[in-house]
């Protein structure tokens, strides 16, 4: 009784004479902040679609002090914390919200077939002297006339000014970047350095490289780079045998995680006919990058051996070999690669160009000079490495022609001489020149590097073998 007496004395308290409710300085307190958080959440709603939206909003009222709180969580900054509108890009959008209070807006514009740079300034009324100063400008901005479908392209623009600012991925690490100055506009190139990770791949050849490469799940890409690295002491089209062994450490790239390619071989090991050949990456402490055999010896040589890679030959270098079309004898001074039009044909060694037209039977032809001692022919191509003219310098390795029949030719293929002093050699068989071996102060410094690429090199070959065995 004494428990209900006490409540009800406390309740009729609460109320005034007239049967109105009495109001305390709490329950003011208590209404002005409810008023306070009514008007504040109506100011929220009120908001522009397009704005910051704020989630998980929380009231909190402690019950030490009685006094209201209102929790906001501070917005996001990171590009996967924004929503974009159905007329606003998920990117546009993060931008805008990263840089806001720069002047224009942002447009995201996804290149179609057929655009070019000029035809989607004149769409962004962007004036046409601003493309022209960005191009003149600087040598970096060339990239921007590569464009093709598919890539994207950011801009932020003004009616007033025109183009602000332009934001150009190139690829998954490299972005070109162009801003207005005072003085005109500004290109930078910003690259994202990969994460690079290191693997392996090791196979045996029953047919040819690449389909064994292939099994062993050799990037493409990899692939050629080994040829390339062994072309010097094994001609890929003649040397390669049933049993063959390869093995090759390389690095995979990585950009948040994600694979997006593969970067450089570190060490590699090719076993032809039961000769071993082996090879690692080094860079000296100048700078100087490339591919040593385990004692040194530079693996590469002034001359590649073949100009053509994974063809077959077709005709052999033979003074007295009968003319297939001619029907006649007539010495065939080189040696002849069959392969599908439009092959690349590299230059075996580097020089100066001093032929590069149509040649009699030998229809479209190149000839280069390498040195006072040395040169090469290549005949029969389908057209020419592009930009490039008598009296350009070629650098090993580098494509001059495409495979093809032009001249006296019964099929698609290329026609390869090699002349020392003028006179024509055997291009399977003539004793290549050397390059420089690396220098005896990086020895050291080479043996510690080389030693672990290739104990990890024999750890993939071996694995390898292992499956091999236990598929068999």
């Amino acid at each position: 009784m004494q428990r209900n007496n006490t409540f009800s004395k406390d309740y009729k308290s609460s109320w005034t004479g007239n049967g109105r409710p009495r109001v305390h300085g709490l329950h003011w307190a208590l209404l002005g902040t409810a008023s306070g958080l009514l008007l504040g959440l109506f100011s929220l709603t009120s908001f522009d679609a397009n704005a910051i939206r704020i989630k998980d909003l929380h009231l909190n009222f402690p019950d030490t002090d009685r006094s209201a709180s209102l929790e906001i969580p501070a917005p996001r900054t990171d590009l996967d914390s924004v929503e974009a509108s159905e007329d606003e890009p998920a990117i546009v959008a993060a931008i805008s919200q990263l840089e806001k209070g720069k002047p224009g807006d942002w447009h995201e514009i996804i290149i179609e077939s057929g655009d070019s740079l000029a035809r989607i300034f004149n769409k962004q009324n962007i004036p046409s002297r601003q493309l022209h100063d960005i191009l003149a400008g600087d040598e970096t901005a060339t990239k921007l006339t590569k464009i093709y479908p598919g890539q994207k392209l950011l801009l932020r623009t003004s009616e007033e000014e025109g183009l602000l600012e332009l934001r150009y991925e190139i690829d998954a690490m490299n972005q070109l970047r162009v801003t207005r100055s005072e003085t005109g506009f500004e290109t930078k190139l910003i690259e994202r350095p990969p994460e690079r990770r290191s693997t392996s791949a090791a196979g045996t050849i029953d047919s040819s490289l690449f389909l064994a490469a292939n099994r062993a799940g050799l990037p493409e890409k990899i692939t050629m780079e080994l040829a390339g690295i062994f072309g010097w002491d094994v001609d890929f089209a003649l040397d390669i045998r049933e049993g063959d062994q390869f093995a090759v450490l390389y690095e995979q790239l990585y950009l948040d995680g994600e694979r997006i390619g593969t970067g450089n071989i570190l060490a590699a090991e090719f076993i032809n006919q039961g000769k071993i050949h082996r090879a690692v990456r080094y860079t000296d402490p100048q700078g100087h990058t490339d591919y040593y055999a385990p004692d040194g010896r530079s693996m590469r040589k002034t001359f590649l051996r073949t100009p053509v890679a994974f063809s077959r030959i077709s005709s052999r270098f033979n003074p007295g070999r009968k003319h297939p079309i001619l029907n006649r004898i007539r010495a065939h001074k080189g040696v002849d690669y069959a392969a599908a039009r439009g092959t690349p044909v590299t230059s075996t060694g580097n020089g100066k160009i001093v032929w590069l037209a149509k040649k009699g039977g030998y229809g479209n032809a190149v000839v280069i000079q390498h040195g006072s001692k040395y040169s090469t022919l290549y005949a029969h191509l389908n057209s020419y490495g592009r930009g490039l003219k008598n009296g350009s310098r070629v650098q090993q390795g580098q494509i001059i022609g495409y495979v093809g029949s032009t001249g006296q030719a019964t099929g698609p293929h290329l026609h390869y001489e090699f002349r020392v002093d003028g006179v024509h050699r055997n291009p399977l068989t003539v004793k290549l020149p050397n390059a420089a071996p690396l220098p005896v102060k990086f020895r050291a410094s080479f043996k510690l590097t080389s030693s672990s690429l290739l104990a990890q090199l024999e750890t993939a070959r071996n694995t390898a073998t292992v499956a091999a065995l236990q598929k068999d």
